[in-house]
């Protein structure tokens, strides 16, 4: 290639290009005009990666001004964030009008694993804040408890402004929450005779699960919640939808660290509750010192003199079971004028769990709390459309057609998964929801699944990048996810065609073939037959163990599939008045020109009667015999035109120049 054309690719001059050739390894004279084509690409990849670095090493200056300046109190008032006591890392981001990407990886920096939806603390993102270059303050408490999001704050005036003559009883929700393994999973299994808790890894509940029973001819929700330390942004969630809560203490283990965080969440949402006091049938069970221990945590029981209701129970024997559905319900007639709603209302719930299904597509478990949801009903979130009931099943796996205030169903007919914790609504005029807004979220899986298909809309016109995710655990696979999420732009994509937990294997392999796909494991390895194959198949099997780096990869895979911006301007016309030779793939012609200039070099489209016949370029340009590099209006000039011989008399040449603009990944 000429020296001058890779100049013109790297848009430098030849002189910067000769300057910096050396400082980037390439022992290439002054002097030299051409280099071959593969050392040509392996200078376009260097400059690219210096070009990389330099961005890179920039940025971190200003960043480091910034942090600078706000540790000398020098910054201005629109770097000033007011954060609450914890927040979501997507909250976060929007508060300091980031990508979320960007926030991701500085907490990824400092060891902080953490997905888009799940909450840390105000001391460690003023941390963040900080390196950042913004200076976080606290919110007070009155600006915390006014701030309330504007979907739930919906939902809730919906409620509670119905008349009065509309207002039915419905299923009391109650959410059971308590310490990881106290048994809160085990006592619902107890009421509904199931085995859910046996299904879980671990016998840990990592979802939220809803759920119905009945006592005495009357309907219960029960909404299931994680007791893991990992799981707090899902347990407030699960209190938030709720109408009662047991608080699930184990006999023989006492008040725990989630227990007092529970406790926390139950008074901030004002929650009426009982405590369960569970596994009493073992050795070691000693309810006095449960109830001494919650004392000093200001929960008193009855027959202490206090107002909190303990039943003792055993969910593995069955022991107090009854009493305690019975004590609900009493609590639910104490609360009678709050637990009702309108049926006859268009429907209104929260999302209480979402997934992606490998045969159904996107599926999400909704807590219906107004009007009555039923099939084919479309589906909102925020005011876009996220699709329309196909199918509706109860907790038993049994289509319904369907779903009163009160009644958890599982819908199919989602185009994305919603969120947990989204509020979905049935649209009054479906014609006024903004389908363009629908963004497309996933959720991590515990087995190898794959995503449900790019809509139509999401992928037309687009080019996309295919990846297969391994990855070590949950919470790095979300993280993953939800930092792909954000690599949004209208002419290139990725889609995650598979994804699952631990080491790549030939599955991976086999599924990345298939799709096109590159395979990226983050923690994990190839097994010794996946790694074989791979070679077998030609797969392109990456290994990461700092995300960032994974998502970097993904990034300039997706810059390989972009194409440049084509800027055309047109210089000037010459009318063909002679053809002197013809030649195989080249003319020798002659003309004047009419209009603008003519440059040697550059492209040329060929006119007849108004119709393109051929396009080509410039070769050579002569005027008065003697070689030109540009003619101008009234010239007369001879041509080498390189392209298709099907130039005639009379034919018109418009000159046109051609400048390739790369397109950035501006997320």
């Amino acid at each position: 290639m000429n020296i001058t054309e890779l100049a013109r690719r790297l848009r430098v001059t030849p002189d910067e290009l000769r300057d910096k050739l050396p400082v980037l390894g390439f022992d290439i004279g002054r002097k030299a005009i051409k280099v071959d084509d593969r050392l040509s690409d392996r200078i376009v990849r260097k400059w690219q990666e210096a070009a990389w670095r330099d961005k890179q090493v920039a940025e971190e200056r200003v960043k480091m001004e910034r942090k600078r300046q706000v540790q000398l109190g020098e910054v201005t008032p629109d770097r000033i964030v007011a954060l609450p006591g914890s927040l979501t890392v997507r909250d976060f981001a929007a508060k300091l009008k980031l990508p979320a990407t960007n926030v991701i990886r500085e907490l990824m920096k400092g060891g902080i694993l953490a997905s888009l939806n799940e909450r840390i603390d105000f001391d460690t993102a003023a941390v963040v804040s900080e390196d950042l270059g913004f200076k976080a303050i606290k919110e007070s408490a009155e600006q915390a408890e006014v701030k309330v999001s504007g979907a739930l704050e919906t939902l809730k005036e919906t409620v509670l402004n119905e008349s009065e003559a509309n207002l039915k009883p419905r299923a009391p929700v109650v959410v059971v929450m308590g310490h990881v393994d106290h048994g809160k999973t085990t006592v619902l299994d107890a009421i509904r005779k199931t085995t859910i808790a046996a299904k879980e890894s671990g016998g840990i509940t990592q979802h939220i699960g809803a759920y119905q029973t009945e006592k005495h001819g009357r309907a219960i929700t029960f909404i299931d919640t994680p007791g893991h330390e990992a799981f707090t942004l899902m347990r407030s969630r699960g209190a938030r939808v709720a109408d009662i809560a047991v608080l699930v203490v184990a006999a023989d283990d006492g008040v725990q660290p989630q227990t007092i965080e529970v406790i926390k969440i139950i008074e901030a949402a004002k929650l009426p509750f009982v405590v369960a006091i569970n596994k009493i049938d073992k050795p070691a069970a000693d309810p006095d010192r449960v109830k001494r221990q919650l004392a000093d945590h200001n929960i008193l029981a009855e027959e202490w003199g206090g107002k909190a209701v303990m039943v003792p129970i055993s969910a593995k024997t069955g022991q107090g079971l009854d009493a305690l559905l019975d004590t609900i319900l009493l609590v639910a007639d104490m609360e009678k004028d709050k637990i009702r709603a309108n049926p006859d209302r268009l429907a209104m719930g929260t999302v209480i769990e979402s997934r992606i299904d490998k045969g159904a597509g996107p599926v999400a478990t909704v807590l219906i709390q107004s009007g009555t949801l039923k099939s084919g009903d479309y589906l909102a979130i925020g005011g876009s459309l996220y699709g329309r009931v196909r199918a509706m099943k109860n907790f038993l796996g049994k289509l319904v057609t369907v779903a009163p205030p009160g009644m958890p169903v599982r819908i199919l007919g989602f185009k994305v998964a919603p969120s947990v914790g989204d509020v979905l609504e049935v649209p009054a005029n479906v014609k006024e929801l903004e389908v363009h807004k629908v963004i497309k979220r996933g959720l991590g899986q515990d087995a190898p699944s794959k995503s449900a298909p790019a809509s139509e809309e999401s992928t037309a016109d687009k080019a996309i990048v295919n990846i297969v995710i391994r990855a070590d655990v949950l919470g790095s696979l979300e993280a993953i996810q939800g930092m792909l999420e954000r690599m949004v732009h209208p002419k290139v994509g990725v889609r995650i065609v598979a994804k699952g937990l631990g080491n790549i294997s030939d599955a991976d392999v086999l599924n990345a073939e298939a799709n096109h796909a590159v395979v990226m494991g983050f923690h994990v390895q190839p097994t010794p037959a996946a790694a074989s194959l791979s070679k077998d198949k030609n797969v392109d099997v990456r290994v990461y163990k700092v995300i960032y780096d994974l998502t970097d990869d993904v990034k300039e895979e997706m810059k390989k599939l972009l194409k440049p911006e084509i800027i055309v301007t047109e210089l000037g016309k010459l009318e063909v008045r002679g053809v002197f030779r013809v030649g195989r793939d080249f003319q020798i012609i002659g003309g004047v020109v009419i209009d603008g200039q003519v440059k040697k070099g550059e492209h040329a489209r060929v006119t007849r009667l108004g119709e393109n016949v051929c396009d080509g370029k410039i070769a050579e340009l002569q005027s008065q015999k003697s070689p030109v590099a540009t003619a101008y209006v009234g010239q007369e000039c001879g041509i080498k035109f390189e392209g298709k011989p099907f130039i005639q008399l009379g034919d018109t040449l418009e000159v046109y120049h051609e400048d390739k603009k790369e397109v950035a990944l501006n997320f």
